[in-house]
Order: C-alpha cells, then structure tokens, then sequence
C-alpha cells in the first residue's frame, strides 16, 4: 500500500480496512490479523495501526475480545451502512 503525504496514515488505514471489509476480504464476525502483523506487512509504526482499529472500534466496525483478538461486526446494519459509505467516497 503506497500512502498519500497529504492525509495522516492512520486515517488512510481506516479507509484501507473498511474497503477490506466492504469487499469481504474480513468476512463479517472474522477475526482480524494482528497489529503487530498489519504494522509488518504495510511497513508503518504499531501505534498507527492500532489508532486505525480503535477507531473502527469507535465506529462500531470491529470490536475487541479481550485475550481473544480483534473482529469485524456481525451487525448486518452496520457492514450495509459502511458499504453505502464506501460507494459515494
């Protein structure tokens, strides 16, 4: 992924991983990968990614098992509302 210089990188990752989620690559109730693991594979600082998940947190797009990891919403309403989103951005 190639980041654009004009917009901070944790919020270029939350368009990323809504996108993910949008066109099923995160299945709805998945558990996502690691932060440690997306912080790798994208080449960006830990603390980044974990901004971009606690505000998709925030958002209601994923949430937190403790000891268990981090997964993408089952509420139907939710995964319809983020793809209406995504389709007029």
């Amino acid at each position: 992924m190639e980041f654009d210089t004009k917009s901070p990188i944790w919020l270029q990752l939350v368009e990323e991983f809504s996108r993910r989620i949008c066109v099923g690559e995160w299945q709805t109730g998945a558990r996502l990968p690691g932060v440690r693991d997306l912080a790798a594979d994208l080449k960006v600082n830990p603390n980044t990614v974990q901004r971009a998940l606690a505000e998709l947190d925030r958002q209601g797009i994923t949430y937190s098992e403790r000891t268990s990891g981090r997964f993408v919403t089952e509420n139907k309403d939710t995964i319809s509302a983020l793809r209406t989103q995504q389709a007029f951005a």
